[in-house]
């Protein structure tokens, strides 16, 4: 039994399974995750749930700072107790989704990588608001679940495919890591996960002439999978389908193609071609 699952057995505290938690106590393994992360003393790292410390401690020896976002309140003590030799180590007790990130994280040196062992339910949210709050972020280091590394890493028609897909290839240039077995977790959950490397892009893949159109018709293209992209556009932007068919064509696409056909390229133009029209 590792020094970390020592401390909380000793605690008597007891995981709080609607807070998504999952401590990994294998110190080989975090220190894999640390060094995949490939974070260094030039750098701060935001980590985000941090739990028990178990990631943090090796975090702390690889980085200038280590900010950790903690929403129990009953393992502040535990973290505080267990770091208290760590001068490069800040906790901040709060939920991630609610607390002012650029207030929080503005004693960190920019661009600062972001570390998150991120409880399932609100994977997707959070990392829609990594990306687009403005944070000077340089990577995310994400442990995930595996279906949902697999939809980030996914191809224009396959099932994966969609919005958290696009938004993640369009700002970052996802891979993966490592898989990580349900096994390596205490509690373990009932599905595999995965660590996967976001490193943050200077510039998107594509040309996009407004990022917000270009969002709402990736969010278009999705609302009705197996709709046409014709079809999905008159719905979404309430329009004629002669409007829709003539930003189609502009974009030279097929009237009938369904929309998560679409590659980024192709979703880029259509939105150019319909930015160029409106």
């Amino acid at each position: 039994m590792s020094r970390t699952k020592d401390r909380i057995r000793e605690s008597n505290l007891r995981y709080r399974q609607s807070l998504g938690q999952n401590f990994i106590y294998d110190d080989a393994l975090l220190a894999s995750l640390v060094e995949a992360a490939a974070v260094t003393k030039e750098e701060d790292v935001l980590e985000i749930g941090p739990g028990t410390g178990g990631l943090t401690k090796p975090l702390c020896d690889a980085a200038g700072h280590v900010l950790s976002v903690e929403l129990d309140e009953r393992l502040i003590p535990l973290l505080q107790g267990f770091l208290a030799e760590k001068t490069n180590f800040t906790v901040v007790q709060g939920d991630v989704m609610s607390l002012d990130l650029a207030e929080v994280t503005a004693g960190l040196r920019r661009p600062f990588a972001v570390v998150a062992n991120i409880p399932y339910y609100i994977t997707t949210p959070l990392i829609q608001r990594l990306l687009t709050g403005g944070l000077p972020i340089s990577r995310l280091c994400l442990m995930v679940q595996k279906e949902v590394a697999d939809k980030i890493l996914s191809a224009p028609g396959e099932d994966g495919w969609g919005p958290l897909a696009i938004r993640c290839q369009y700002q970052c240039e996802p891979r993966l890591a490592m898989e990580v077995p349900a096994a390596c977790f205490t509690p373990a959950p009932k599905v595999d996960s995965a660590f996967l490397l976001l490193p943050v892009r200077e510039t998107p893949p594509v040309r996009v002439t407004d990022e917000a159109l270009f969002f709402r018709v990736v969010n278009a293209a999705f609302a009705l999978r197996r709709k046409t992209m014709l079809n999905n556009l008159c719905a979404t932007f309430r329009v004629e389908r002669s409007t829709a068919m003539g930003w189609l064509e502009a974009a030279g696409l097929d009237g009938q193609i369904r929309g998560e056909r679409l590659s980024l390229e192709e979703l880029a133009g259509l939105s150019n071609a319909m930015a160029e029209k409106t």
